[in-house]
């Protein structure tokens, strides 16, 4: 069966937000137009990041697919670690602060930035 790879940024039970994939189903459509399940979301939202947007910790509100429209854009992980996004390419931001937490800049939630020379264009879906 044909599958869609959806990469997550999450909330893991440390309160430190990690990167992990799974694999959606695309078990509906064609042959020639394979589909996953119908997804319900909350609306949409366009942003735009001029050069050299650099964002401080935080974590998701509201979980969301994030999709790369134009430039590229970094996720910084509170251990380090960063994943730089492309065109074409998406998460599912879904680092929310755990239930009865107050935001620790140290621990939780992550950073972002536009990389390159061209401003960063993305779209929000929420979930």
């Amino acid at each position: 069966m044909e599958s869609f790879t959806q990469v997550i940024l999450f909330t893991d039970q440390d309160g430190r937000a990690r990167f992990r994939e799974q694999s959606l189903p695309l078990d509906q459509g064609s042959p020639q137009s394979m589909l996953s399940a119908l997804m319900a979301s909350g609306g949409m939202q366009l942003r735009r990041s001029p050069v050299g947007f650099r964002s401080s910790f935080h974590c998701t509100g509201t979980p969301q697919w994030v999709f790369i429209l134009r430039g590229r854009m970094e996720i910084g992980l509170q251990d380090g670690s960063s994943r730089v996004f492309s065109p074409g390419q998406h998460f599912y931001s879904a680092d929310v602060l755990p239930a009865g937490a107050r935001f620790d800049d140290k621990v939780h939630g992550h950073w972002s930035r536009q990389v390159g020379e061209e401003p960063l264009e993305t779209l929000f879906v929420r979930g």
